[in-house]
């Protein structure tokens, strides 16, 4: 069976050395993007675990709040716990966006630098 796909190149990339990786890590572009992936990511980590065991402690100590009926027979704790679904996905939805615009170019310049050399 043909195909019109070349190989892959011979070619290995290069590999930064130690004292390159240890320079990188100490200068002032991968400290700022250590910085906005920090500043984002820990405050909505501590956030969404902060609501999750609000969901898990009112499910054990306040069982009468959690089965209050809101409309038919869905009550407060159904509720809750579909909203602990919609966060956990828009979470997701804004990290990913946050990371296209702030942290994949700063990634991609430190990456690119340290491959080739410049």
């Amino acid at each position: 069976m043909a195909t019109d796909v070349s190989p892959p190149s011979k070619v290995h990339p290069r590999y930064p050395s130690t004292e390159e990786f240890v320079a990188e890590q100490e200068s002032a572009e991968f400290g700022e993007l250590r910085h906005s992936y920090r500043s984002f990511a820990f405050p909505l980590t501590i956030g969404f675990i902060a609501w999750y065991l609000l969901y898990v402690l009112l499910s054990n100590y306040a069982g009468g709040f959690m089965g209050t009926k809101l409309f038919g027979n869905v009550n407060v704790a159904l509720v809750l716990g579909l909203a602990q679904f919609l966060t956990t996905f828009l979470i997701a939805w804004w990290y990913s966006r946050h990371a296209a615009a702030e942290l994949d170019p700063k990634a991609e310049a430190i990456k690119s630098r340290m491959e080739g050399g410049a």
